[in-house]
């Protein structure tokens, strides 16, 4: 079983950053593909950014292309820094995770999903 935490969601002002970060728990002897993925009120859940398992390959939504990178240090903790953030940014950020997955930004593509972490932008 795997289990995805995150952490770092808070309220915070249109131009300023914020850090969120995914602990992945469970079976971590094998390597995983994590994504973002985001869901607004009233909105499907959208890609937001991946990397792959290897960590040598990065993907982005054109929303956040410049503004967002995703990292990860090890197999457990994938982190993902937002800057310049915008209202339209406001949303639950959730974590995903596919062992040896090939980064995609298709939500059914992912196994294991973290409980979300609310990200807020105010104007």
């Amino acid at each position: 079983q795997v289990q995805l935490v995150e952490s770092g969601g808070r309220l915070v002002q249109a131009g300023g950053s914020l850090r969120l970060s995914c602990t992945v728990s469970g079976r971590t002897s094998i390597s995983y593909t994590m994504g973002w993925f985001r869901q607004a009120p009233g909105k499907e859940r959208e890609f937001v950014a991946a990397i792959s398992w290897s960590g040598g390959t990065t993907y982005y939504a054109n929303s956040v292309k410049g503004r967002f990178t995703i990292s990860r240090d090890n197999v457990k903790n994938t982190d993902l820094q937002m800057n310049s953030l915008k209202p339209e940014d406001t949303a639950v950020y959730y974590c995903a995770a596919e062992a040896y997955g090939l980064g995609s930004g298709t939500a059914g593509s992912y196994s294991y999903w973290g409980q979300g972490t609310q990200v807020t932008v105010s104007s």
